[in-house]
């Protein structure tokens, strides 16, 4: 790993390195303070960033949550729990969570999970496989109350024979 002596060197490695994806004011930090042994430059280079709006943790969780829902079809509190991990502060993780975020929209991605989860399994929903299921969606962050009503929906209607009315 490269190490910086100058502000100048240290700011063009922070560029270089937002360049590449978002960061988080720890994270930068942590970036910076591992490349230099001025921490005092490392300061600098954090505030000249924010004054230039190149580094914004509300910007971060917005953009963080947005793609980790829309994308990884994740629930609120595996987000929360990642932004959390990178240094976020509180109050920005539950801005954008609330902005991401309405009860309709997580039992709509919750339900897109699981579809897709079913789309490879032919054989019928068994506790086993419900259990297995149920697990994997709290890791990816949606609330259990949640879960157990869309599993408890995608079992009856599995279970639900086509023409079978009587």
């Amino acid at each position: 790993m490269r190490r910086y002596n100058t502000e100048p060197e240290l700011f063009a490695a922070a560029l270089r390195a937002l360049a590449r994806r978002s960061y988080s004011v720890h994270e930068m930090r942590q970036y910076l303070e591992a490349r230099t042994e001025h921490k005092a430059a490392v300061r600098v280079v954090l505030a000249r960033l924010r004054q230039q709006a190149l580094l914004d943790d509300a910007r971060y969780a917005r953009q963080f949550a947005r793609y980790r829902a829309e994308a990884r079809r994740q629930g609120r509190y595996r987000i929360a729990q990642e932004l959390r991990a990178r240094g976020v502060a509180e109050r920005h993780i539950e801005a954008a969570l609330k902005e991401i975020f309405t009860e309709a929209e997580e039992a709509t991605l919750l339900r897109a999970r699981i579809e897709r989860r079913l789309r490879g399994i032919r054989s019928p929903l068994d506790r086993k496989r419900l259990a297995a299921l149920y697990r994997s969606l709290l890791r990816a962050g949606f609330p259990a109350e949640l879960i157990r009503n869309e599993l408890r929906r995608v079992a009856q209607e599995r279970t639900a024979v086509p023409g079978d009315e009587n």
